[in-house]
């Protein structure tokens, strides 16, 4: 006997999950192990490869997580990626021509792009619709914020309080009250950032329609023989006759974004208009954020109660604004002392970061031993100390290591591999292996290295802080130092 089909009702709306899509992360020189091993963990990529300055990787993440990544400078939907272009011996018209094959070679891997990059901005937007669907958190958490700082002030007021203690808490109640607002306005900016760019993204009904500005950066052999601006009219221009969009140098519904170097040519969308490492609670600035973060992802923090230390007041005043806007003011406790007289028992902290001061702002004394004896002082056996160094400090630290390494075993430090693995990621013997092998040998010559005691060296990086060179460095305490 047949059944008739049962009508299950409408399935479950929502929007549908976003397609695997190749992207790319700038970052810090030396930060792309880092970066690499986030998007890794993070985002569950694949096929991660990296250049100098730049991480290659595969995801189908949305947008709330890719927006998560806290190595990365900016986040960019690749295009194309390909070997360099020929420059000696070649007249520019011709390279001019090379440049134009970028678009017309294949023209279907940009409109496929284009299409990526239009329903990943669509499904964010409806993704936070849905999030935000018939409620304001904003104006909710700023009256939810007003209401307890009120009764607050009530109940001290039935409680007969004196005149200059009604005095400091209205200015208590307007200060946090302001705090909170700032704050709230600050995501906001962001969030109406994003917004901007999905309606400028999802505006026009055709691609043809779309409205665009080029942003070029030649270095190499090719830098010295084209401007940005050159290069950026030749794109344009190729643009436009392929496609038929218009350029908008203000206020573009797209971004094309192009480097030409002597290793490679890379194209990509930017995702969002903010870069990634622009942190919204960031109101004093400090060490970079993605330096930040990265020596904090070095020390492997999980659970904690948090002290922060500086004998500067400016320093401590600074930190202190960017706590409140984070929100983590009653969180973490801020002293006033000097590194080399730390207020704490022996052996009581269990991870400690620092940046060492460079000498620009804050002298420091040539011999930054004393430093690291009392971090060895109060850090328990089998803790973390992460140091940001100068490339002097660790020369000096290098020093006091003695003649008794062996001499392949003095470079401490990640190196890049060539160009050519970087071109075909995650072969047998590409760069994820090679990184790998890498940190394994460095780490097995280091724990042989214990320079200052009880402090054995396991990790060390060579990174960039613009013009300044500088070392990221892990060491853990293996026994009880006797200090």
């Amino acid at each position: 006997m047949s059944r008739a089909p049962v009508d299950a009702g409408p399935l479950a709306s929502g929007p549908p999950p976003p397609a695997v899509s190749r992207f790319f992360c700038t970052a810090g020189r030396g930060l792309e192990p880092f970066l690499m091993r986030e998007v890794r963990a993070r985002l569950a990529a694949t096929e991660v490869e990296y250049i100098s300055g730049k991480v290659f990787f595969t995801t189908c993440s949305d947008l709330n997580m890719l927006k998560k990544l806290k190595s990365a400078e900016r986040l960019f939907l690749l295009i194309k990626k390909q070997f360099p272009l020929t420059v000696s011996s070649v007249s520019k018209g011709k390279i001019f021509n090379e440049m134009q094959r970028l678009i017309n070679d294949d023209p279907e891997s940009w409109l496929n792009a284009i299409s990526i990059w239009e329903n990943l901005l669509e499904l964010g937007r409806e993704k936070e619709e849905l999030s935000q669907r018939g409620s304001n958190p904003s104006k909710r958490k700023v009256g939810e914020n007003e209401i307890i700082v009120a009764k607050k002030f009530k109940t001290e007021q039935t409680q007969e309080i004196p005149e200059n203690r009604e005095r400091r808490l209205e200015k208590q109640i307007e200060e946090e009250t302001l705090e909170q607002k700032d704050f709230i306005s600050k995501r906001d900016n962001f969030q109406e950032a994003f917004q901007s760019d999905v309606e400028k993204a999802i505006a026009p009904q055709h691609q043809n329609d779309l409205t665009f500005r080029v942003s070029c950066r030649c270095s190499g052999a090719i830098g010295k023989t084209f401007t940005a601006q050159e290069v950026g009219r030749v794109i344009g221009i190729a643009l436009m006759k392929q496609f038929g969009w218009k350029t908008d140098l203000r206020n573009p519904n797209l971004e094309i974004f192009i480097h030409l170097n002597d290793i490679y040519s890379i194209v990509g969308i930017p995702v969002f208009r903010v870069p990634l490492a622009s942190r919204t609670y960031i109101k004093t600035a400090g060490l970079r954020s993605t330096v930040a973060w990265a020596m904090a992802s070095l020390a492997e923090i999980k659970d904690a109660y948090y002290v922060g230390a500086d004998v500067s007041d400016s320093q401590l005043l600074g930190a202190c604004d960017n706590l409140k806007a984070a929100g983590l003011k009653d969180k973490i406790e801020l002293l006033k002392v000097s590194v080399i007289e730390l207020p704490l028992p022996s052996e009581s902290v269990d991870i400690i970061i620092s940046d060492i001061p460079f000498g620009k702002k804050f002298k420091l004394g040539k011999d930054i031993t004393n430093i690291l004896q009392e971090m060895e002082r109060v850090l328990h056996v089998g803790g973390t100390i992460v140091l940001l160094l100068t490339e002097d400090h660790h020369r000096r630290i290098r020093e006091c290591e003695g003649n008794s390494i062996p001499s392949d075993s003095k470079s401490s430090h990640t190196h890049e591999p060539g160009i050519n693995k970087c071109l075909n990621p995650e072969e047998k013997n590409g760069l994820s292996e090679t990184v790998s092998s890498l940190q394994a040998g460095d780490q097995k010559s280091l724990g042989k290295m214990s320079p200052f005691g009880s402090l054995v060296p396991v990790e060390c990086y060579e990174i960039s802080l613009g013009k300044t060179g500088a070392f990221i460095c892990k060491y853990k305490k293996s026994h009880c130092s006797g200090l």
